[in-house]
């Protein structure tokens, strides 16, 4: 995608049931090719604000637009075209429980419609890279907790989308895979993918010096490192 903005949230409120709103008032835009950190404590709204983006709840009110696009008013019908082009890191994985490592990491490719043929390279070389060769038969109850967390980043980058979201991406891994994680969401994203990144791992954005930070705190988000440089403009109705 070309440089431009990809994410742009404004006056979006979040609210479940009839409680008080888990996120208020959040207006800012990200731009196209850009990496970011999300951080903030326990409870600030980070996984709501990640569920908003790919398109897993819609805003209780305000504007946001993906791609281009105004997606609270795009028909349910259609979200479908737009998660494609979103690559989820699952905090809890959400691995498909009857099939394989191969064939969780080979989803996104057969619903984009590759044909097997084409697919098993391909997916057998992000297995490789995630060190899970050995495991590629193995269903993910057998599979230990930082296996299954790389066999859902594997499958969550196969297809090289354009944004790329993960929760928490490393908290299963040692510290040499979750270097080597990182350092292929900055391969990805140095190919054109926009990355966010929610983590309470300090150290881990120090390891990516060009990456901008948001900080998420009572369901308001803030701008240490100046991401946030793009105000969000009125858009017509």
């Amino acid at each position: 995608m070309s440089q431009g903005t990809i994410v742009q949230f404004e006056n979006v409120g979040l609210r479940y049931g009839t409680g008080s709103e888990a996120l208020s008032d959040l207006s800012f835009s990200l731009r196209a090719g850009g990496f970011y950190f999300l951080t903030g404590p326990s409870g600030a709204g980070k996984t709501s604000l990640l569920r908003l983006l790919y398109l897993a709840h819609r805003p209780s009110r305000g504007l946001i637009r993906l791609f281009g696009e105004d997606i609270v008013r795009v028909p349910r019908h259609r979200l479908p075209q737009f998660r494609r082009r979103i690559g989820v890191v699952f905090q809890d994985f959400r691995l498909v429980p009857h099939l394989s490592a191969f064939d969780n990491v080979a989803l996104p490719l057969r619903i984009m419609g590759l044909p097997e043929k084409d697919l098993k390279g391909t997916v057998t070389e992000m297995l490789d890279w995630a060190g899970l060769t050995h495991r590629a038969s193995a269903r993910p109850a057998t599979l230990s907790g930082g296996e299954q967390q790389r066999v859902a980043i594997a499958r969550a980058v196969i297809a090289k989308p354009e944004l790329l979201i993960a929760d928490e991406p490393t908290g299963n891994v040692d510290p040499e895979m979750a270097t080597r994680l990182l350092g292929l969401f900055d391969a990805l994203n140095k190919l054109g993918t926009t990355v966010i990144v929610a983590t309470h791992d300090l150290h881990l954005i120090g390891r990516v010096p060009r990456a901008e930070m948001l900080r998420l705190d009572r369901g308001q988000v803030s701008d240490p490192t100046g991401a946030l440089r793009h105000p969000p403009r009125r858009i017509a109705e």
